[in-house]
Parts: C-alpha cells; sequence; structure tokens
C-alpha cells in the first residue's frame, strides 16, 4: 500500500518541494526542512533518499520526555541514534538474543542493524540526529501530520490505528507490543 498525505487538493504531498527531491547540493538551517509532528515529537527530514539515490537519510527528532516508544524492527532499514541534546536510553536485541539498555548522553551514539527489534525512551527532553536506510525517514511523515511549524510548540498528532498500520506496511516495520526488556 502506498500512500502519501496531501498538503492541498492538486496530489501535491505535504513534504514535496523542501528539499531538493534529487542529488544536489544544498543548505538547511536550524529549524528548515521537511517537518512532521507525531505523538509529541517533531520529526525534521534532513536528507532523503531522493537525494542519496536511496542509499540514506538523515533526521532530526525534537522529544519531550516521556514513556517508552514500543518495541519494533525494520527488516531493511538500519538506524542510528545520536544524540545532540538531552537523555535518552536505547533499548536493542542482539542476534544472539541478550537485551541491553543503554542511557545516551549528549554526543553518544548508537547504531541498530536492520531486524533487530529495538525501544528507546527519552529521559530529558531530547534532540536526536537519526540516520536510516534511504526512504525510511518518510515513516514519520506517513503516520505523523505533515506541518510546516518547525518547533514542537504545536498541538500533539496522535494517528489512528489504520494509519499507524499502513505506515508500518509501507516501511517493512513490524510493532512488537509484546517484547519486554526486563
Amino acid at each position: 500500500m502506498t500512500f502519501e498525505y496531501l498538503a492541498d487538493p492538486s496530489g501535491t504531498p505535504a513534504w514535496k518541494g523542501t528539499l531538493p527531491g534529487k542529488p544536489e547540493p544544498y543548505v538547511l538551517r536550524r529549524g528548515e526542512g521537511e517537518h512532521a509532528m507525531l505523538f509529541t515529537d517533531l520529526f525534521t527530514v534532513l536528507l532523503s533518499g531522493d537525494e542519496t539515490n536511496g542509499q540514506f537519510g538523515m533526521m532530526t527528532a525534537d522529544c519531550p520526555s516521556g514513556n517508552v516508544i514500543p518495541t519494533h524492527s525494520h527488516h531493511k532499514t538500519h538506524e542510528t541514534f545520536y544524540i545532540v541534546e538531552g537523555k535518552v536510553r536505547v533499548f536493542v536485541e542482539g542476534s544472539d538474543g541478550t537485551k541491553t539498555s543503554s542511557l545516551l548522553l549528549p554526543g553518544d551514539f548508537a547504531y541498530v542493524p536492520a531486524g533487530r527489534p529495538h525501544a528507546y525512551q527519552v529521559e530529558e527532553a531530547a534532540r536526536i540526529l537519526g540516520t536510516v536506510s534511504g526512504g525510511f525517514e518518510r515513516f514519520f511523515q506517513h503516520m505523523g501530520h505533515p506541518t510546516d511549524h518547525g518547533t514542537r510548540e504545536q498541538p500533539p498528532f496522535i494517528p489512528d490505528f489504520p494509519r499507524m498500520q499502513a505506515a508500518a506496511e509501507q516501511h517493512d516495520m513490524q510493532f512488537m507490543p509484546q517484547h519486554t526488556w526486563e
């Protein structure tokens, strides 16, 4: 299933036009990029698979402290977490089934290979820089709500279950609600 959330009746997706959409040099200033609210987090795509011929995408997440982001895995997507501000606990399951938890502080980095169950919890309001396999950066726009506002000071967006399920299917992601980290 393919879908894009539209900005207007012309059929143009809300995020089209902000980034070049092809491998071209460009500069973004703080607060610029393609924004989407998902729950209380603001995700900003800085670089998409369109600009890297599908190799990778980069984004930031500006998040208040809160609950654990549910355990999930993305079968084809590698993911990184670089903590710019705040404190984030990353939970990940190794290839041998060992479950680990690491508290990341500013300047810390974590890598989660494709297919590994993982979750995270923002323990202190944080700004996270992430790199993902090309195309997955659009997940947050598909599940969230595209917005022109580059700050978290806006109403949260709570997606309904069909929207969450469609975004997960489109990006080959599996939520794992029965998975525990104790």
